[in-house]
């Protein structure tokens, strides 16, 4: 590998953003280039509405959400599917977007941390976060908040997880143990773990409004 290889496999996800910005912003100077060549159109349903984008075909579904429909909410952490800060839901199924290119889903039902409530209307889980103090800077919780929703829902299905006791249980007991499995891909750098795990327990347990 030489240097400038090697310097550009460590280069930060701001700066990758930054270099694909740089890219597109030099392909539309290009006189006499068709601006539209390239790229992909896709419909996708993002909190009940139907957005149709011009894509590059490279475009994450992380990328799309953020940089073409502004919704900020899903955050960018490490773009490499290990933080879980851009946790998204398509179909129900909890999604690392950073992983997922926007033209894979086409037709899709994604729900980001904007369209599960709002302020005059929070969802149980975001409320929850809130009366047990489940955050500190923030950065994270929209991606935990959306990852614990679709848990709930793998673990309403009876899908074990590596801290299952008993597989063969119709009905899967959440325990703090198996919270903090089925959420191990979503980091918290302020370590709010034990208050995220009783957030999640409260909802699990009817307790949250």
């Amino acid at each position: 590998m030489s240097r400038a290889d090697a310097g550009a496999a460590v280069r930060s996800p701001s700066e990758r953003s930054q270099d694909e910005r740089n890219q597109r912003e030099t392909h539309r100077s290009r006189p006499g280039q068709d601006e539209t060549a390239g790229l992909l159109s896709v419909t996708l349903h993002v909190n009940g509405r139907a957005r149709q984008l011009d894509v590059d075909p490279r475009t994450s579904l992380l990328d799309a959400l953020r940089e073409h429909l502004r919704l900020s909410g899903t955050k960018k952490g490490c773009d490499h599917g290990q933080c879980g800060a851009c946790t998204v839901l398509v179909n129900g199924r909890r999604v690392n977007s950073c992983l997922s290119l926007a033209v894979m889903h086409e037709g899709d039902e994604i729900v980001t941390i904007e369209g599960l409530g709002d302020p005059d209307d929070l969802h149980p889980m975001q409320r929850a976060f809130i009366d047990c103090d489940g955050f500190q800077c923030g950065y994270c919780t929209p991606g935990q908040i959306c990852s614990a929703v679709g848990m709930l829902a793998e673990a309403e299905a009876g899908w074990p997880s590596h801290a299952t006791a008993d597989v063969t249980a119709p009905q899967v007991e959440l325990t703090d143990e198996e919270i903090r499995e089925r959420m191990s891909g979503n980091i918290c750098r302020c370590a709010a773990y034990p208050n995220i795990v009783a957030a999640i327990r409260g909802v699990a347990e009817g307790d949250a409004e």
